[in-house]
């Protein structure tokens, strides 16, 4: 049975654009190493893509963090640096929230040894979709490498790897 990686917005406004931060800069290595090991294993690699249109300031995201960010076809929107090429053929989801729906969908219809997510947001999105592939597989075991993973606020980071813990994620510790 394979395994599957979720990388999580690892674009250009979460990295060095619009909301782009220096822990999220830090971590980019250890997600493309990641991603080469998942795929020179033959294991499965998807990734999500937070996508706002035209509008965004007119959404309830919008009016809560009123910062334009990965607007659909914009440089932000993009998959930041050597990543893109990493993972141009794999299966992707565009989602207008913090969790993908179609992510759950796809988890639904496949089953796999563990699921690990990295990316960004730590805090808001890694952790929505970590409840998402808990929900969708129950019996799989969920995995989030503290190197791999990162937030605006490290104080948030921290909270997020211990809320996930105790959602039965396993967590891994200086594992990059």
């Amino acid at each position: 049975m394979k395994k599957l990686l979720v990388v999580v917005d690892m674009q250009k406004d979460f990295i060095d654009g619009a909301l782009g931060t220096l822990e999220a800069q830090q971590i980019v290595p250890a997600v493309r190493k990641r991603i080469c090991e998942y795929r020179e294993a033959g294991d499965e690699v998807v990734f999500t893509l937070d996508t706002h249109g035209s509008d965004y300031m007119d959404t309830m995201e919008g009016k809560k963090l009123p910062v334009p960010h990965c607007l659909k076809d914009s440089e932000g929107w993009k998959i930041y640096g050597k990543a893109a090429a990493l993972l141009e053929k794999c299966q992707k989801f565009e989602k207008p929230v913090f969790g993908s729906s179609a992510l759950f969908d796809y988890l639904r219809s496949a089953r796999y040894e563990s699921i690990e997510l990295c990316g960004v947001v730590s805090n808001i999105c890694v952790l929505s979709n970590a409840v998402i592939a808990r929900t969708a597989q129950p019996e799989t075991e969920i995995i989030v490498d503290a190197a791999c993973v990162a937030s605006n606020d490290p104080e948030l980071n921290s909270a997020a790897l211990a809320v996930l813990g105790s959602l039965q994620v396993t967590i891994l510790h200086n594992n990059a």
